[in-house]
């Protein structure tokens, strides 16, 4: 729907901020994270997601695409709705979210307001395996998994009808043999030479 916005930061407080585009006045829903990121900026680009309710139209900005898909993976988990993901990014970075779901830590869930043991539970047991394959960093092991781009890039190619596993491994290939400021339209173009 709206992918992102990119404009004027006109009026900014920790729950929301005004972006200005092209003479419009956007109301965003931000995190605490997200104010942050963007408090002593006058302008710049928020990812957004719109949600639509019966009563409300809610448009929640996001000062990195990595914060904006761990909103989406978090309200897509039965009785996590959008304020309670965006107090959980206002409590704890994104890094740290992810590291406590995927380590299993209920405790660390737990010390964010509105998330008690059987929400906490229930973010592991629909989440530790989607975020440890999805997510920059590999908390389990420490290791670096793939960057965005390249997961970006494993995206585009299954979209072209490559399987998964091979899309990850040509990638993964192209990666190693790249420059490692690849664009990703360059990684595209090369891992599908490398098919």
């Amino acid at each position: 729907m709206i992918a992102f916005l990119k404009g004027n930061f006109v009026n900014k407080t920790p729950a929301n901020v005004v972006v200005e585009v092209n003479g419009v006045g956007y109301d965003v829903q931000i995190s605490l994270n997200t104010f942050s990121a963007i408090s002593q900026l006058d302008n710049g680009l928020l990812y957004t997601h719109l949600q639509i309710t019966e009563n409300a139209h809610t448009l929640f900005g996001f000062a990195t695409i990595n914060e904006k898909l761990l909103f989406l993976q978090l309200i897509a988990v039965s009785g996590v709705g959008a304020s309670t993901a965006r107090m959980m990014l206002s409590g704890m970075k994104p890094e740290e979210i992810i590291k406590a779901i995927v380590q299993s830590n209920t405790a660390q869930l737990e010390k964010i307001k509105g998330i008690g043991r059987k929400s906490a539970e229930r973010l592991i047991v629909e989440l530790k395996d989607k975020l440890a394959k999805l997510h920059d960093i590999n908390v389990v092991s420490g290791l670096p998994t793939m960057p965005t781009v390249a997961s970006d890039a494993v995206d585009a190619l299954i979209a072209l009808g490559i399987g998964k596993s091979l899309a990850e491994a040509t990638v993964k290939k192209t990666m190693k043999e790249a420059d490692e400021h690849i664009t990703l339209e360059m990684l595209i173009k090369l891992s599908l030479k490398n098919l």
